[in-house]
Order: structure tokens, then sequence, then C-alpha cells
């Protein structure tokens, strides 16, 4: 067989394979073969990624990357591409791990990727310097625990973020009190709100909790996050801060103390 057949035969192999993990929700290309070319939001996550990738350091050398929410592994590649030392990334859908898992090995990208949901980021037991969390917040029933949890227990550093938003996009200087007989601004449009979603969104049962853009920032500052930049409409950048503990105890309630390492067997089960 010569070198041009044994290529033919090496694509479709490669082909097949890519297929047989479908469908794909990250189109990557690998060996120049894309793994999800018909995607109805055309080529995803890179044409959303164009928008902000000159926010993140271009050069990650000796930096460590924790993907929360990995899925096909898009953005764990690229951040080892930029060179970092250690990448995780996390996810709770065993598919999405077996096709990350994949494309770092097509790549010959030394990647960690873990059966493990955001509420146990502290079995980890280390802090990273960068934290991307994307594309999840609105797929949890309870969000601001999840910011919570992040920064208590993975954030060094800076924190890559986004959320589906929906409602204003105006935001209000907020008062830090308002008096209980006093009128405050809960009626205007800029003012924090999260919408609730009991059934499904977009075909979807796993959509929660859709903040507006007043709210995804309030959000981030209370849960010690201040904001350095916003590249693109729902992505931010941010640097985690110390947190002051309030009156009424810490922010991060659960869990209180790091829990025993919980990585999920395939079928989900905890044993």
């Amino acid at each position: 067989m010569n070198s041009l057949s044994q290529t033919a035969v090496e694509e479709h192999t490669l082909q097949q394979q890519i297929e047989a993990l479908g469908p794909w929700f990250h189109n990557l290309r690998l060996a120049g073969i894309q793994t999800a070319p018909h995607h109805f939001l055309g080529d995803y996550p890179e044409i959303k990624f164009a928008g902000f990738r000159d926010a993140i350091p271009s050069d990650l050398t000796g930096k460590t990357v924790l993907d929360i929410g990995c899925n096909g592994g898009f953005y764990s590649l690229e951040m080892k591409r930029r060179g970092a030392a250690r990448v995780v990334g996390i996810d709770t859908d065993e598919r999405y791990l077996r096709q990350a898992r994949f494309a770092a090995e097509v790549q010959g990208a030394d990647i960690e990727f873990r059966r493990l949901p955001v509420w146990d980021v502290a079995a980890l037991g280390e802090k990273f310097d960068l934290v991307i969390f994307m594309g999840v917040l609105y797929h949890l029933r309870h969000p601001l625990l999840a910011l919570d949890l992040i920064h208590e227990h993975v954030a060094k550093d800076l924190l890559l973020f986004q959320s589906m938003q929906r409602g204003s996009r105006d935001t209000i200087s907020i008062e830090p009190d308002y008096d209980f007989n006093a009128p405050a601004p809960f009626d205007q449009p800029g003012y924090p709100k999260m919408h609730f979603v009991e059934d499904r969104y977009s075909h979807d049962e796993t959509n929660w909790w859709i903040p507006n853009r007043a709210c995804v920032e309030a959000m981030l500052r209370s849960s010690g996050f201040e904001i350095e930049s916003h590249p693109e409409d729902e992505v931010y950048l941010c640097r985690s801060k110390p947190v002051k503990t309030p009156p009424d105890g810490p922010h991060c309630v659960y869990p209180a103390q790091a829990p025993r390492s919980l990585e999920l067997p395939p079928d989900g089960a905890v044993r």
C-alpha cells in the first residue's frame, strides 16, 4: 500500500472513530477532520472564542488550568497549546469526557479529564492559576453556591466566565442598603435579576436559572471575583480576591471541608 492509500485509510478510520463518539457539541479539528461540521451554532465554539481569545494570556507556560464543564475539550486543548503545565478538565457527562480524552490523544496533549461535578471541586485538593467556568452556571439549580465553591477551593488567580443571559443589558448603580419602607429599584431593568426556568428553556430541562447582565456581574463580585475585562457579550475575565466573612457566616457553606475524592463511576452511581 502506497503512502497516499495509507493516509486515506487512516483518515477513514479516524472519521469512523469520531462518528462513533458522536454527537459532538464541540466542533474540533482532529487531523483536519471536523467533529461537528453541521453545528446549529456554526463553527462552535471557535466562532465564539474568536471574540475573546486575546483576553487570555497567550503564554501560560508553567501555569495550571481547571476547565469546569469541559465538554469535548476545546478550551482544555487551547490552554495546553498555550503552554500550560497542567490542565484538568472535569464534567459529569461521560460521553463528553470520552470525546475529550480521544481528542487529546489524537492531538498528543497531556490533559487529565475526570468525571466530577462542580459541587465537589474541593476533592481536587489544589488551586489553579486559571479556572474556566463557561456555559455551566445556567445549568445549575444552585448557581451562586457553585461560584462560592470555585472561589473557596480552586481559584488561585484568574477566572474565565461565561453565562447565557436574557433580559436587560443595562446596569444601574445600586446603593449598599435600602430602608425597608423606602423605594428600591427592584423593578428597574438594570437591577440584578435571575429568571427561573421551572420546566425547560430551548428544549433543555437542564436550563434552570438565566441571569441578566447586572445579575451576572453582581454574582461574580459577591463571590469574590473582581471583573478585569468584559471582552465578549457574555464573557468575563476575573481575578479572585479575598472575601470578608459576613456576620451570618462564610459564603461557602457546602461542603464545610474538602470532601473525599469523588470520581464517579461510568454509571454515575455514588458508592
